[in-house]
């Protein structure tokens, strides 16, 4: 099996790494020649990953030529935002039966389009599989264990891609719901944001937990009336993702709400990162002018988004949930 990796940042290089250590062939992708030579000379991913020294066989290459030729399957890492125009470089390569397999999490803000569904619209329709689950990228980089799930209706793909990826520290579980695990992906990273700003706020463990228990239900609304499965925010790509996200120090999520708690404004927090904070753009994109959120009741999020955007006071914005009117717990969920 031959197996190419496209996006050579921290996730990229990461899933990279692992299919390596399992014997597989494997060829990493970046987007710019002197970022490929820079891997290359150094042995390892020095920005994101110092320390973790690449395989011996691990192959680096920025030509898409080159990356797709003889591979079993691609697996694409690139960040929801600049996924359209990556793929676009690949349209001429990739041939049209190719499987591809979407690690990226997000939703593309002028579309309010999946990564999957991003790549089914510029390169066509072909066996798609979400691999996505609670896995920090420093953790897995260094054998830590670490479980995801892949999503796809086509279960021998899914299980393709299982067995590429299953190790002894890095578990893989497959899902017919490809739709929910990708928009739990995206939408954790919303409610990751709020819960950092619980930390910024230093409001407590008893408000955190209680908004990544309500922040569940809210992501279970958005997908059951979006298509997918409530149960699927239920598992591994859901609330376990969510729980990773909102309690990691490694989480570019947290970290954001957490400096917007403390007083920072978000442009001052982005002009010092050298990382995507996906759901910033996803928050931007649920709210967006192609909004699809009429008659689902996301109280987290909406708040999320008036402190990022509206320049509400975090404050403020806690105040207002919790005084809003008495419901039912699982209002709108089930049923």
């Amino acid at each position: 099996m031959r197996i190419a990796v496209l996006g050579d940042g921290s996730w990229g290089t990461t899933l990279a790494l692992v299919l390596a250590r399992n014997g597989i062939s494997t060829i990493l992708w970046s987007a710019f020649p002197e970022s490929c030579e820079k891997l290359r000379r150094d042995g390892c991913n020095k920005v994101y990953l110092p320390g973790v020294d690449f395989p011996d066989d691990l192959e680096l290459t920025a030509d898409p030529f080159e990356a797709v030729k003889g591979a079993d399957f691609l697996v694409s890492v690139v960040p929801t935002q600049y996924l359209r125009e990556t793929v676009r470089r690949f349209e001429d390569v990739i041939p049209g039966d190719l499987p591809m397999v979407s690690a990226s999490k997000g939703i593309e803000v002028e579309t309010l389009k999946s990564p999957s569904g991003i790549i089914e619209e510029v390169l066509g329709a072909r066996p798609l599989c979400v691999l996505t689950g609670p896995s920090h990228a420093e953790e897995v980089a260094r054998g830590l264990p670490a479980t995801l799930v892949a999503g796809c209706e086509n279960l021998e793909f899914a299980r393709q891609v299982q067995g590429a990826f299953n190790s002894d520290s890095f578990r893989v579980y497959t899902h017919a719901d490809a739709k929910g695990a990708e928009l739990a992906a995206a939408l954790k990273n919303v409610i990751a944001l709020a819960a950092g700003i619980c930390d910024g706020l230093e409001l407590g463990d008893n408000a955190k937990s209680a908004l990544v228990t309500r922040g569940v239900v809210e992501m279970a609304r958005y997908g059951k009336a979006h298509g997918a499965h409530p149960e699927t925010f239920f598992g591994l790509a859901g609330i376990g993702d969510l729980a990773t996200t909102c309690f990691s120090k490694h989480s570019r999520n947290r970290s954001v709400g957490e400096a917007l708690g403390r007083g920072r404004t978000l442009q001052q927090i982005l002009n010092e990162m050298n990382m995507v904070a996906e759901g910033v753009w996803t928050t931007k994109a649920l709210f967006g002018p192609e909004s699809e959120l009429a008659g689902i009741s996301m109280p987290i999020a909406e708040q999320v988004h008036a402190v990022l955007f509206e320049e509400k006071d975090p404050r403020s914005a806690v105040l207002d949930l919790m005084s809003r009117e008495p419901v039912g717990e699982m209002d709108g969920l089930w049923g």
